[in-house]
């Protein structure tokens, strides 16, 4: 293992990068997209060379991606090829159990469906464009832009809220009504009900805390 973590940075085609999570928003994604397509002739080399995403090397030396999952999905959907990686752990030499068992515990694992259900490590898709869509992890990342909460270093802190919102709001509407769904999740995600969750940023006084 590399034991300082120290950034190892290289290119890597994106088809070659294995997802830590099962799901993305893909909403997130097309937005994503969107802003990739305003700045890609004006600064897309610059952009992308700002923009590392940080990865482990699991056995065989495969990169496994921990984070940015949606930029990356949105890039390969956009035809991009190949991302600048930030290795910061070099765990080649595990064995696959081993390898599942640290990432785990390091909470760089989220192996969770769409439903919200938790599966087995080897249901975890191969290819990045192999993650399903969860419509509420969609929802989440809206909603902290509309400032139902604050952005939070807890890793997968926007799948939690996720999994909140997927208990009291009805996908059909999600689905359907996507910008109705989001004003009752904003008022949600400032209720008493939310206080456990990462960022949380609703009324001090509360009455019905």
């Amino acid at each position: 293992m590399n034991e300082d973590f120290s950034p190892m940075l290289r290119p890597v085609e994106i088809a070659h990068l294995r997802p830590t999570q099962m799901t993305v928003g893909l909403r997130e994604v097309e937005r994503k997209r969107v802003e990739w397509r305003k700045r890609a002739d004006r600064d897309g080399p610059d952009f992308l060379g700002s923009h590392m995403i940080p990865a482990i090397l699991g056995p065989k030396s495969v990169p496994y991606v921990i984070d940015h999952h949606h930029l990356v999905r949105a890039l390969h959907d956009e035809g991009v090829t190949h991302v600048l990686v930030s290795v910061i752990a070099d765990l080649s030499h595990l064995k696959k159990s081993q390898f599942w068992t640290f990432m785990d515990n390091r909470n760089w694992l989220h192996p969770f469906d769409e439903t919200g259900s938790r599966q087995s490590y080897d249901r975890l898709p191969k290819k990045i464009s192999a993650m399903n869509d969860d419509p509420y992890r969609s929802l989440a990342g809206e909603v902290r832009r509309a400032g139902g909460y604050a952005k939070d270093a807890t890793p997968y802190s926007e799948f939690l809220w996720a999994d909140f919102l997927r208990r009291r709001i009805d996908e059909r509407q999600v689905v359907r009504h996507f910008e109705r769904a989001v004003v009752k999740a904003v008022a949600l995600s400032t209720s008493h009900q939310a206080t456990y969750l990462p960022g949380w940023c609703g009324p001090s006084n509360d009455p019905e805390r």
